[in-house]
């Protein structure tokens, strides 16, 4: 248990606006911050920071809570975890107060069987056995150094030699399957995840080796196989190569699409290079690439996928106000092939001439119209001048509308009025958008809600009046806690709120999210976020708390009531008995 003095220190260390916009571009609203959410897709900014109570919650998916819960949420550490991390950024140590922290232990224990796991797809790669692997990778053009760098290995062609030689290291079976090392097969035994592939270690930005990607050697399995999600490992979070790009004196970052590609990037003498794993580019990795670098060119493949691929990811660099530049591949399929067949020199010459978003934009749009005929240039004036409504530099809108201008024989300020109209019909779709959201908004309940919640409405909005009214209203607590108790609460969530909120004003406490984000879970107190930032919170007045109260005590009552209802002879008695006792205890 972290001692409640540290955590009011952490508190008034931390600024939530700091740690916030480590992971997330915010924009100033009057006395808060807005900005897209972490949690979920979304176009227009639902996500709000509230530095007053140090607080943020999301007003389209629910999440919410202190500094602690954000960090926990998308770095996804447990408590302890991300008091540690914050408490890092403030200069503090976290006492240690021996409590034996099962989750960190597992942590510790699957990264350095990984590592150990590594040393072994690395040695096999150099025995014998793995003279296929390694043959592959010259194949491929890999030198010596590049290998040994990367750390590249080969899983023998075998059910358990991985498995047989971690046992012999001390792990467990257990620990294997958690580390997702091996798998359980139908009968119980387990068995190596991979099997004779060519291993890529994944190390994180610690250095750590937190997962395996494997290319197979043969046909008949999946081409590529990569960790699953594990305690110290996630897909989405995580970038290949990233350990080394980090430390780039290039203002740039080179985005590949695979190990291959990345490492032949590296090879060639670019350390900037970097690769999702095996998925597309996710927003998390996005907001990973953009603490690095505000310029990013990606380095799809030229085939119509990596077309798409490239599509998405400058749809989300650009939320996060990170420049892109596509590299467009000629006479090869993606870079690794192309640094093969004409060098380095060249692919740095390809990367300068790439081009930027909204000119491969044009470009991509261009290539599907006949601009010989009317109606080709009609229908690229259509689509063209919806790419550059996407602008929000009106100087840029208008030095593309002249380039169109002059290439189509159409009147500049003809295209500028079309992208005008397009920019202001969004603005409508997006005012509209942004209406339904408030209306189906519920305190941490975002779009899904809570069923129990929507079952018991009256009642549950009377416990949130009531929670609102005492965390900002503490001196109501002695009157509040006098006539109603936490069990007599109908829903859970809001029951465990308050009971936390008691829990603190009845030892004198202050109430706030940074201090009970170690008692609540994160539904309650995204909960609580909501509730304390809604924008009725301050109508809330102590002159209300009777009400709320006989509206929830109203519930036990009704409950009472259809139970009395269907009682038998004897149990109607003993309900009197029962009920003339309590009476005559409470004179």
């Amino acid at each position: 248990m972290i001692p409640e003095s540290f955590i009011q220190e952490l508190k008034y260390r931390t600024d939530i606006e700091q740690v916030i916009s480590s992971y997330v571009q915010l924009k100033r609203r009057g006395r808060n911050l807005t900005g897209l959410c972490p949690f979920h897709s979304e176009k227009s900014p639902s996500f709000t920071v509230y530095p007053e109570n140090q607080s943020f919650y999301c007003f389209g998916c629910g999440a919410g809570g202190d500094a602690i819960t954000f960090i926990r949420k998308i770095e996804n550490l447990d408590y302890v975890e991300a008091v540690k991390v914050l408490a890092q950024r403030a200069g503090m140590t976290v006492p240690d107060d021996g409590t034996d922290d099962r989750a960190a232990r597992l942590r510790t224990r699957i990264l350095e069987m990984n590592r150990a796991a590594a040393h072994f797809f690395y040695d096999r790669l150099n025995s014998p056995a793995g003279n296929v692997g390694l043959s592959y990778l010259r194949r491929r053009g890999l030198s010596d150094n590049t290998i040994k760098r990367f750390g590249l290995g080969y899983a023998p062609q075998s059910w358990d030699s991985l498995r047989d030689h971690l046992r012999s290291k001390g792990y467990t079976e257990e620990e294997m399957l958690v580390g997702a090392l091996v798998v359980k097969g139908k009968r119980g035994s387990c068995y190596d995840l991979f099997r004779h592939r060519v291993i890529f270690p994944i190390i994180d930005l610690k250095g750590s080796v937190v997962g395996f990607g494997g290319r197979a050697l043969e046909e008949g399995g999946p081409k590529y196989l990569n960790s699953p999600d594990t305690p110290v490992f996630k897909k989405s979070r995580n970038l290949f190569a990233m350990n080394f790009a980090k430390a780039t004196k290039r203002r740039e970052l080179i985005l590949c699409e695979g190990y291959m590609d990345v490492i032949a990037v590296h090879q060639g003498g670019f350390d900037n290079g970097v690769a999702t794993l095996g998925t597309a580019l996710t927003a998390e990795q996005a907001r990973l690439i953009s603490q690095y670098t505000k310029e990013v060119v990606v380095a799809y493949d030229s085939d119509d996928p990596g077309q798409r691929a490239a599509k998405r990811a400058i749809g989300l660099f650009d939320d996060l106000g990170v420049k892109v530049r596509v590299l467009v591949v000629q006479g090869a399929k993606d870079p690794d092939e192309f640094i093969k067949k004409y060098g380095s020199q060249r692919f740095d010459m390809l990367l300068a001439q790439s081009a930027n978003a909204t000119e491969y934009g044009l470009n991509a749009i261009r290539s599907r119209y006949n601009l010989e005929e009317a109606d080709g240039r009609i229908g690229f004036l259509r689509e063209a001048t919806g790419l550059l409504a996407e602008i929000q530099n009106p100087i840029e809108r208008d030095v593309y509308a002249s380039r169109l201008g002059v290439e189509l024989g159409v009147e500049k300020g003809a295209i500028l009025l079309q992208i005008d109209g397009e920019r202001k019909r969004r603005a409508r779709t997006k005012a509209k958008k942004e209406a339904r959201e408030l209306k189906i908004y519920t305190p941490g309940g975002g779009r899904e809600g809570d069923p129990e919640r929507a079952r018991n409405i009256v009642y549950a909005r009377a416990e949130e009046q009531l929670i609102t009214l005492l965390v900002r209203n503490p001196d109501c607590y002695p009157q509040v806690a006098a006539k109603i108790r936490p069990e007599e609460f109908v829903t859970t969530v809001n029951r465990s709120i308050y009971q936390a909120v008691c829990s603190r004003l009845e030892a004198g406490l202050d109430v706030d999210l940074l201090s009970l984000s170690g008692q609540l879970e994160d539904r309650a107190i995204a909960r609580l976020a909501g509730l304390i930032n809604s924008p009725g919170a301050e109508a809330v007045t102590p002159d209300q708390a009777d009400d709320c109260i006989e509206a929830i005590l109203r519930h036990g009552r009704v409950k009472e009531e259809k139970e009395v209802v269907q009682m038998d002879d004897g149990q109607w008695a003993e309900y009197i008995r029962s009920t003339i006792a309590a009476r005559k205890q409470n004179r």
